[in-house]
């Protein structure tokens, strides 16, 4: 079931489901990424999504990738 756009309003203004003013955690909320604060500043992740650890991981695995990629092709 897919929330309300009242209801996504309701859970990203509550300061209860931010920590740090930082990261979203909302047991609640069924989507995997959200908007930040400030839409302006892109999207970022529900901590309290099942499957997010495994992408927080990915990406991290990706960007070591090709930091890796990028630091070891010139030799």
């Amino acid at each position: 079931m897919n929330p309300s756009n009242e209801q996504i309003k309701k859970w990203h203004n509550d300061s209860k489901n931010w920590k740090w003013r930082m990261f979203y955690y909302n047991k609640e909320d069924s989507r995997l990424l959200v908007d930040k604060p400030n839409p302006n500043l892109g999207s970022t992740i529900n901590f309290a999504h099942p499957k997010a650890y495994l992408f927080f991981v990915g990406m991290m695995l990706f960007f070591g990738l090709v930091v890796f990629t990028i630091v070891f092709a010139k030799k």
